[in-house]
């Protein structure tokens, strides 16, 4: 506690009022969770099911919290003092860089570990109700969560490390977080049961994701079983990955911690149009649009801030996207393929559902990175003023920027449109509900694009605005989500139906018929809400955009 970096990086996080309100917010929420089942009459249940219920929501909540708030401060903390130049001072002091490097991992460490203190006197509750292992349960997972927030920590300084500015830091870090939490997961469902090594691998890989050991520590059923009776070792499984993983991270980044970190090797690199006619149309072949190609002049009648939004941006260019759509449609074509020759025991809903699920990530992760910054990242660099010199309106600069991200949102509503063609010659009479499927994507579109869009002109910086982007579509896709896993008990039927209401996702998996969502009615009053909350983003966009433009 003596590092001087601590002091500086904990201290300062606590003086700051978002800090303030993520404590109290965490409190509060936590606590009401508790006092909704907590028992009003005379008699109890001495079973303690209602405290287990709880507890579970308790659980869930408490790692999706931390999941998604453990990686933000450590992901922008390195990159930051880089592009400030305070980074070189810290490594011409005498401080050595394990000094500085734990400095910042206990800097950031202690913010969110105050966060999860402030859940204790709920989970003091939920074990006063009864029904609740001090030891197997309680402490098993406070200890899994405190493994979960070194984990990503050390993630989110890895990366920041290795990123050049913040938001690809944030942007990074939180797909990481993707991968090791969800596209885990994947592998064991196709290769549980079978015979070999690559089971086995699939196995120990599901365990880098902390779901499987929640689950396990609540007493849930095994994420994906398909009734095969697996292990109970998947708590100590995951500690074993963490820490071994943490240390992979912890030492690639006191690697990088010298005068080396600042060196940027850049390839001079080759323009296709100086190359042969043939080596030039394999390549346009090949990328479809390619990245070394010299582009034309901007148009008459095109926006120029959207062509300057599409060739001057880092992130979303569209050789990049196409990509990215090309491997979706594989992951879904192979989805659809396994399901029919019965490689999979899943029905054509379940595969739906998993395809509805795996473009809605997309959306979540891709949006906010795209278009958290269209405004922001102006106002922070300084661009912005020089638009005010031009003789663009504010509307021809909302429309640019909006169109700018439109394009590559548009490619990903059509990712998974190949495994919903073999759904179709599957059953042609589902053709209803992949029509209505797809629109309730593009309603979860325009949705985190409208919010992402709104957020951008509402903040200066643009680390701050992205954070502030996944945080809210995190917790609008995945928060509601956490109430439907409390049907029932402790949420009743009319409120988990209202919760799910607010998801676009939610409404294309009642849409799917996947089970557990089909006993809710979320259409059409999913897509008024969507729409009308979608309309005063917009709106909020537009006003904030033309009092900028104003002259100040």
């Amino acid at each position: 506690m003596k590092n001087p970096i601590v002091h500086r990086e904990f201290i300062g996080t606590l003086r700051s009022r978002k800090a303030f309100a993520l404590q109290v917010g965490t409190a509060v929420a936590f606590s009401l969770l508790v006092l909704i089942r907590w028992p009003t009459g005379a008699l109890i249940d001495l079973s303690g099911a209602p405290s287990q219920r709880v507890f579970r929501i308790f659980g869930y909540g408490l790692m999706t919290m931390l999941v998604l708030l453990s990686p933000v401060f450590p992901a922008t903390s390195i990159v930051r003092e880089k592009n400030r130049g305070t980074l070189m001072l810290l490594l011409t002091s005498p401080m050595s860089p394990w000094a500085i490097y734990f400095g910042k991992l206990f800097g950031a460490m202690g913010f969110v570990l105050l966060l999860l203190v402030m859940s204790l006197p709920a989970a003091a509750a939920c074990y006063t109700m009864g029904g609740i292992s001090l030891t197997s349960g309680l402490l098993t997972l406070y200890g899994v969560l405190v493994v979960l927030i070194l984990q990503y920590v050390a993630l989110g300084l890895c990366i920041s490390s290795y990123a050049s500015a913040a938001d690809a830091a944030l942007r990074w870090t939180y797909g990481a977080v993707l991968l090791m939490v969800v596209v885990s997961l994947g592998p064991h469902q196709f290769f549980q049961g079978q015979p070999g090594l690559v089971p086995v691998l699939a196995d120990w890989l599901r365990h880098l994701s902390p779901i499987v050991a929640i689950m396990e520590i609540l007493g849930d059923a095994d994420v994906g079983s398909q009734g095969i009776k697996l292990g109970a070792d998947a708590t100590i499984k995951f500690l074993i990955i963490a820490i071994c993983t943490s240390a992979v991270f912890i030492l690639l980044t006191v690697s990088r911690l010298n005068h080396k970190i600042f060196d940027r090797a850049r390839s001079q690199g080759t323009m296709s149009d100086e190359q042969s006619l043939g080596v030039q149309i394999l390549r346009r072949l090949f990328f479809l649009v390619d990245p070394q190609r010299r582009k034309s002049g901007v148009p008459p009648l095109v926006n120029p801030i959207m062509v300057k939004e599409f060739r001057c941006r880092r992130f979303g260019r569209l050789h990049w996207i196409l990509r990215l759509v090309a491997f979706c449609a594989i992951i879904s074509l192979f989805l659809a393929y396994a399901a029919t020759t019965g490689t999979i025991d899943w029905d054509v809903e379940m595969i739906g559902g998993i395809m509805v699920i795996l473009q809605a990530a997309l959306i979540v992760l891709l949006t906010p990175s795209l278009a958290a910054n269209l405004i922001c990242a102006e106002r922070e660099g300084g661009g912005w003023q020089l638009l005010q010199m031009t003789p663009l309106s504010g509307g021809k600069v909302v429309s640019g920027k909006l169109l700018s991200v439109i394009g590559p949102l548009t490619l990903l509503l059509f990712a998974t449109l190949p495994g919903y063609a073999v759904m179709y010659f599957i059953r042609r009479e589902m053709w209803l509900q992949i029509v209505t499927v797809e629109y309730c994507l593009l309603f979860s579109t325009v949705f985190a694009l409208t919010l992402s869009a709104a957020i951008s002109s509402l903040f200066q910086r643009t680390a701050i605005a992205t954070s502030v982007a996944y945080m809210l579509l995190v917790f609008v896709f995945a928060g509601t989500i956490l109430i439907w896993m409390g049907r029932d008990a402790p949420f009743a039927h009319q409120t988990v139906e209202n919760a799910l209401r607010i998801n676009p996702m939610a409404a294309a998996l009642n849409v799917m018929k996947v089970p557990g969502f089909t006993q809710y009615d979320l259409i059409p009053v999913s897509w008024q809400i969507s729409g009308t909350v979608s309309a005063g983003f917009f709106a909020v966009l537009c006003f904030q955009t033309w009092r900028l433009t104003r002259p100040q």
